[in-house]
C-alpha cells in the first residue's frame, strides 16, 4: 500500500495525517500506541474501493499534544483537517482507545459523517488509578521513557516474537493461550511482531487516560448516523461492557459479536469475516457528496 504522510500547521500546532488509497474517504482514529501509520484491516478496505486518512491523534506521532487538552479541542482540529482535505462527509473509524474520538466527533459534526465504526472500541470509563493496568501504564509510558519501553520490546520481539507474544498475550484475549493459539497462524505472530516496531505512545496514551472521562452517556445519545459495534467476544483488553453500552446509548447502531480470538479482531482466522461485515456495512451506507476526494496537494 502506498502511503503519504503530511503535516498540516493551524495555529502553530500540528497535524501528521496520512492517506492511503482513492475512493470513498474513511477517517479513521487509530488506537492507543499508534499513530498514522496503522496498517490493521487497511488492505481489504483498500482493494474494495475506499481511501483512508488516518490522522496521527493527539500526543501520538508528530501531531501536538496540545490538541488533546480536551476531546472537544482534539475534534476541532480533525475537522479543520477534513476541511483542508475538502471531504465534505466520510466514514469514521474509530479503534480501541480512539473510541471516544470517534463517538465524540460523531455527536458533535453528524453532518459529516456518513457512518461511524467501532471497533474493539472504549466507550466508557476504562482504565482508573485503582487498575493494575494503569499502574503499569502509568511508569512503563511516561513521555520521557515510552521510547526506550518500545525499543527494548521491539528489540526483543525481533529476536523472539513468538515468546514475546505469549508474554503480551493476557492484555489481548481472554481465552487459554492453547485455545488462541490454535485460531493464528504464523504470519499473524508476524504482524504482530510488526505492530510492535511501530507502536510508540508519545504523550498519547496518558490522554487517553484523561480524554475518555469528557465521554458522557449523553454524548453516545447524540450520534445519530448508522453505527456499526464490532467487538471479540474474547477482547482481552476492552471488556464486553464497552459494546453493550455503545449499543444500548446508540439507537441507530447494530452490534456484530465476533467469535475472534481477542482484542486485534484483523488478525487470525476470523480475519476475513471481520473484513467482509464491515465492508458490507459501508457499502449499504455510501458517502454522496459533490466533492469528496481528499486533496492530495
Amino acid at each position: 500500500m502506498e502511503r503519504r504522510i503530511e503535516k498540516l500547521s493551524i495555529n502553530n500546532r500540528t497535524i501528521e495525517y496520512s492517506i492511503i488509497g482513492k475512493g470513498e474517504p474513511i477517517f479513521v482514529l487509530h488506537g492507543g500506541h499508534s499513530n498514522c501509520n496503522e496498517e490493521f484491516g487497511y488492505k481489504a478496505l483498500i482493494d474494495n474501493g475506499f481511501s483512508i486518512i488516518t490522522p496521527s491523534r493527539a500526543g501520538y506521532g508528530d501531531t501536538s499534544k496540545e490538541i488533546g487538552e480536551s476531546l472537544s479541542t482534539a475534534c476541532e482540529y480533525y475537522l479543520k483537517l477534513l476541511d483542508h482535505l475538502n471531504l465534505k462527509k466520510v466514514h469514521v473509524i474509530a479503534i480501541s482507545a480512539g473510541g471516544p474520538s470517534g463517538i465524540y466527533f460523531a455527536s458533535k459534526y453528524p453532518e459529516r459523517v456518513s457512518t461511524l465504526t467501532l471497533q474493539s472500541a472504549v466507550t466508557k470509563k476504562w482504565l482508573t488509578p485503582k487498575d493494575v493496568e494503569y499502574k503499569a501504564a502509568k511508569i512503563l509510558f511516561r513521555p520521557k521513557l515510552e521510547k526506550y519501553t518500545w525499543k527494548l520490546i521491539s528489540f526483543m520481539n525481533n529476536l523472539f516474537p513468538q515468546f514475546i507474544f505469549k508474554q503480551m498475550f493476557s492484555s489481548f484475549s481472554n481465552l487459554a493461550y492453547k485455545e488462541a493459539t490454535t485460531m493464528l497462524s504464523k504470519e499473524d505472530i508476524e504482524e504482530i511482531r510488526k505492530m510492535n516496531n511501530r507502536q510508540r505512545s508519545g504523550y498519547g496514551f496518558f490522554i487517553d487516560l484523561v480524554q475518555i472521562n469528557d465521554l458522557s452517556t449523553e454524548t453516545l445519545q447524540g450520534i445519530s448516523c448508522p453505527t456499526f459495534i464490532m467487538h471479540s467476544k474474547h477482547d482481552g483488553s476492552v471488556p464486553l461492557d464497552h459494546p453493550f453500552f455503545a449499543h444500548e446509548n446508540i439507537t441507530s447502531s447494530e452490534m456484530c459479536l465476533l467469535d475472534t480470538w481477542g482484542h486485534l479482531i484483523w488478525l487470525g482466522k476470523s480475519a476475513k469475516e471481520t473484513d467482509v461485515s464491515l465492508i458490507n456495512f459501508l457499502k449499504s451506507h455510501s458517502v454522496h457528496s459533490v466533492r469528496n476526494e481528499p486533496s492530495l496537494i
